[in-house]
């Protein structure tokens, strides 16, 4: 994960809470973001990296479990804590079936909610923290040396390699068989947390198709997931 400072979006529509909280995060050392509605959130999730979300639940146009089942549809697991003034067993259970991770009810203590972040944030940077793959790493006779930033095809050619290529290699490597998130690809090997075009990607899954498959039309190791990310498999 990179080391940028935390950065969270901040989903609540009462703009005094809202205002008070952000001063609050932001004094705590946090990179906040605000949205004042469900559409605004999702807009946001699209375009930004967050490590957390606070999410309201009664918010305008589109509510906040909404917002949520949105975002695991689209397979984003980024962690969401639900702030609400809906304390009754049933709305947590609903919360957290809906995806949430935590659900802290209104009125709330400022330094429970800062825990709860910490804990949240700590637990989602270890999930993230992949095995690493070592130095060097050899599939069907082709070997990538990640310090050398070289590879070395099947058929004995050389490849250089560039820096975020071999950063983006290893990625996908370190989470092999699973999709990457575009959103995590960007955040980990360009460090933005807003993102430019994902066509940036694209190029570079294209490139390791031609470095590395016999038919690069159709790919057996690397592969686009639409409307999601990508994925090396073996």
């Amino acid at each position: 994960m990179s080391n940028n400072k935390v950065s969270i979006l901040l989903v609540e529509d009462e703009e005094n809470l809202h205002e008070a909280l952000k001063l609050n995060l932001e004094l705590e050392g946090y990179n906040v973001t605000s949205a004042f509605d469900g559409a605004a959130a999702l807009n946001a999730i699209q375009n930004e990296y967050f490590d957390l979300i606070i999410m309201d639940v009664m918010l305008p146009e589109m509510d906040g479990i909404s917002v949520i089942e949105t975002i695991r549809i689209s397979n984003n697991d980024v962690p969401v804590l639900i702030l609400s003034a809906k304390n009754s067993s049933a709305d947590r259970v609903l919360g957290l079936k809906k995806g949430a991770d935590d659900y802290l009810t209104k009125p709330f203590n400022l330094e429970e909610l800062f825990l709860r972040i910490t804990k949240l944030v700590d637990k989602n940077r270890k999930l993230q923290d992949k095995t690493t793959v070592g130095d060097t790493y050899t599939f069907d006779n082709n070997t990538i040396d990640f310090k050398g930033q070289q590879a070395k095809k099947a058929n004995g050619e050389k490849i250089e390699l560039s820096k975020k290529e071999t950063m983006l290699l290893k990625l996908l490597i370190e989470n092999k068989n699973e999709v990457v998130p575009r959103e995590k690809i960007l955040q980990t090997v360009w460090g933005y947390n807003v993102y430019p075009t994902t066509r940036t990607i694209d190029n570079f899954i294209l490139n390791f198709r031609k470095y590395f498959e016999e038919d690069s039309r159709n790919p057996k190791y690397f592969h686009s997931v639409r409307g999601v990310g990508y994925k090396y498999s073996e």
